[in-house]
């Protein structure tokens, strides 16, 4: 069985023990810096995972994360992310780590051997759901047991791992191999391999909402506001894509109920409220469809 690249020794680091602490520092951000470009050379694979994320989406559907360990809490701290950025409910995009929620604060490093957990975890999964792996070896049981469960339903399937010759990749429609190489400690996963996943998940996700129409420009028009942190951002944002003062923007955003889409809307065609609504229902929330609707009424 070949080696995940994340498991090799890496030869720049070698004397890290060694050094002071600026110098262990200067290494270790030396590696760090290696991932983003490691990012970008799989960008084609990562769009054509967006597309069957905005597929499974649009049609009603859900995507749904498999990772154990670092992996793991990556994917789920992007879920939860999703909800108050972009508005979208909790069992649209849903997260599951091997060992369950209680191991995203305590390491159940022995779940991730368990491929008949990884099955039962993808029990709900649906055919024209899409499900997303995440493995920095690209040979996690848990994550291969999710995949396997989610293609056996009809589910499409990515596989997002650190290593080109993932043992998991024939399980996978798409495979964002993200060769970030060896670590600055040797098997310490958590480190550029965790970042390239961040990364890819913030962007994957990320993608799939602005493709969904849930931001005007890059202002954010679902999330949901719910402290005065949030409500002030409502208002800023109204104002950024309008040009319109604060007060007015707070009117609108009086009349809209809170729905900063709405209001949005309204203000940007000139109509009242209730129309802006009826057109973003008709046009599926896309602020731009919704203003050339109105527009030409």
């Amino acid at each position: 069985m070949s080696v995940s690249p994340t498991e090799e020794r890496n030869p720049h680091t070698v004397s890290i023990d060694q050094l002071p602490t600026l110098d262990v520092l200067r290494l270790i951000n030396a590696e760090d810096r290696k991932v983003a470009p490691a990012v970008a050379a799989v960008l084609p694979r990562l769009a054509d995972a967006v597309e069957l994320a905005v597929a499974a989406l649009r049609a009603g559907r859900r995507m749904h994360y498999f990772g154990a360990g670092t992996s793991g809490r990556m994917a789920v701290l992007d879920a939860a992310e999703l909800h108050p950025t972009f508005g979208v409910g909790y069992d649209r995009v849903v997260a599951h780590i091997a060992g369950g929620p209680a191991a995203v604060r305590q390491a159940a490093e022995g779940a991730e051997d368990d491929e008949e957990l990884g099955a039962a975890d993808a029990a709900d999964v649906v055919a024209g759901d899409v499900a997303v792996g995440t493995t920095a070896s690209g040979g996690t049981p848990y994550v291969g047991g999710a995949l396997r469960a989610a293609r056996a339903a009809g589910a499409g399937t990515v596989l997002v791992s650190a290593n080109p010759h993932a043992p998991l990749a024939p399980l996978a429609d798409v495979h964002i191999a993200v060769d970030t190489g060896p670590e600055a400690i040797t098997g310490s996963t958590r480190m550029k391999a965790g970042t390239a996943q961040k990364l890819v998940l913030n962007a994957l996700s990320t993608a799939v909402m602005v493709r969904l129409g849930r931001t005007y420009s890059n202002l954010m028009t679902d999330m949901v506001a719910s402290n005065s942190k949030l409500r002030g951002r409502q208002i800023r944002m109204l104002a950024q894509a309008t040009g319109l003062p604060a007060q007015v923007c707070t009117a609108a955003l009086t009349e809209a109920g809170g729905e900063s889409k709405v209001a949005l809307v309204a203000l940007l065609a000139q109509a009242p409220a209730a129309q802006a609504r009826r057109v973003l229902e008709h046009t599926g929330g896309v602020v731009h469809a919704a203003l050339r609707e109105l527009r030409g009424a």
